[in-house]
């Protein structure tokens, strides 16, 4: 039998081949879906946002029917594996749209991508509940940190060997998109294998027939102040999604070679912040450390609609790619941090509905900005939401130590 450090190595070696894999799928897909529906199938702005949005409003109702489904279970490893497939699958499907009638091809795109989020937002709610389960508090910065440099340095490479690749077909050729997602699908393969790899602890599930909505989760006030701060925070950060690949693809001209630049740019300033972020978490808290982040990521879609030349546009990712390791790591860790152990998963899902909510309406409403206004108005006003996120997160910062502090007192005094 192995002892537990000699699980928690072996998991989290296989937790960093699985997220490479995962990394390279979500590189060969996600990072051109906006390019091929403009380029390729014509969609229109409003459609291009839905591809942004859409996603979100599948995933809440995904949520729903998670939680229920991962309070009565004992066993995670093989759910998430099963909802990965299927999540895959999609890509399947979207090899064959070029061979519908032109009409239909872009809504047809659209509503497979926004149909995969159906299996994909209960593999991702299914995946953090079982991950958040096997990695221990004490590992959770340093790990994570470590994980997330790996798979963005994987993503990095991928996405630039996919750029110069690009170069070779012309913008408007289906083939190089259709070859993608069927490699896509392959890695997804690779990806199920390495979590199947897992050692998991089989868990006695409380009251197994009931079934559980996660609303209790609403009963611990940390959780409650930190989905106020996530919240707010998340639609400043959504709205401006698909406005960067409005301006960058229809103003900017970007091809697919300078999409891939601007990924890389973007990764590498993940990758060079990745350790930092976690020290400064580890000496500062995520909660105070999220509050900087917040202002820096409100700088992103100002900066980027100073100007139309490519190599400043990469320039900027490679800025906002420093806020964005930040984000993604101390967002999950903060989230961690207000779950009670016992039911973990009740947190997860009722803060992932609640931000599928968010993922719909703040591009819908980042879109409409823009057809209303302009795209510097729309992308300023952005920024302005981003930015004043980080005040709420001081807030929450300040809130969660004074606690800490009272609950210190009242616990020595007892």
């Amino acid at each position: 039998m192995q002892s537990r450090s000699d699980r928690n190595e072996w998991n989290e070696k296989n937790s960093k081949m699985n997220g490479i894999a995962s990394t390279i799928v979500l590189s060969m897909t996600n990072n051109y879906f906006a390019l091929f529906a403009i380029s390729v199938l014509g969609a229109t702005n409003y459609q291009v946002g839905l591809i942004s949005s859409l996603p979100q409003i599948v995933g809440m109702a995904a949520m729903v029917l998670g939680t229920i489904i991962m309070g009565r279970l004992e066993e995670k490893k093989k759910f998430t594996s099963y909802s990965i497939f299927i999540t895959r699958l999609f890509l399947i499907g979207m090899f064959f749209v070029m061979y519908l009638p032109l009409e239909y091809r872009a809504w047809v795109f659209v509503l497979l991508v926004g149909l995969m989020n159906l299996p994909g937002s209960i593999s991702n709610l299914s995946w953090q509940s079982f991950i958040g389960d096997l990695i221990p508090d004490s590992r959770r910065s340093g790990f994570f940190s470590e994980r997330n440099r790996v798979l963005t340095i994987a993503g990095m490479a991928i996405t630039l060997a996919i750029g110069i690749v690009l170069q070779l077909f012309d913008k408007n050729s289906p083939l190089p998109f259709q070859v993608l997602f069927v490699l896509a699908f392959g890695f997804g393969m690779i990806e199920i294998f390495y979590l199947n790899r897992h050692i998991e602890v089989k868990k006695t599930t409380v009251e197994k027939k009931k079934i559980n909505f996660g609303w209790d989760a609403y009963q611990h006030k940390p959780f409650i102040y930190f989905l106020v701060c996530g919240l707010f925070f998340n639609f400043g950060w959504q709205m401006a999604w698909p406005l960067f690949n409005i301006y960058n693809i229809n103003e900017a001209h970007a091809t697919g070679f300078w999409i891939s630049l601007f990924t890389v740019g973007n990764q590498l300033g993940q990758i060079l912040s990745f350790r930092w972020w976690g020290r400064m978490a580890e000496k500062y808290s995520n909660a105070k450390m999220l509050a900087f982040c917040a202002v820096g990521m409100g700088a992103a879609p100002t900066l980027n609609i100073l100007s139309t030349n490519l190599v400043y546009l990469t320039l900027v990712n490679l800025f906002s790619g420093i806020f964005v390791a930040g984000t993604v790591l101390l967002l999950f860790n903060q989230l961690l941090e207000v779950s009670k152990e016992e039911n973990r998963g009740s947190y997860i899902s009722q803060y992932n509905i609640l931000l599928a909510i968010i993922g719909f309406a703040a591009p819908q409403a980042g879109v409409y900005l823009l057809e209303l206004t302009s795209m510097d108005f729309a992308m300023n006003t952005a920024s302005v939401i981003r930015a004043a996120s980080g005040a709420v997160f001081l807030w929450f910062y300040y809130h969660m130590k004074k606690s800490s502090f009272h609950n210190k007192v009242l616990s020595y005094e007892k």
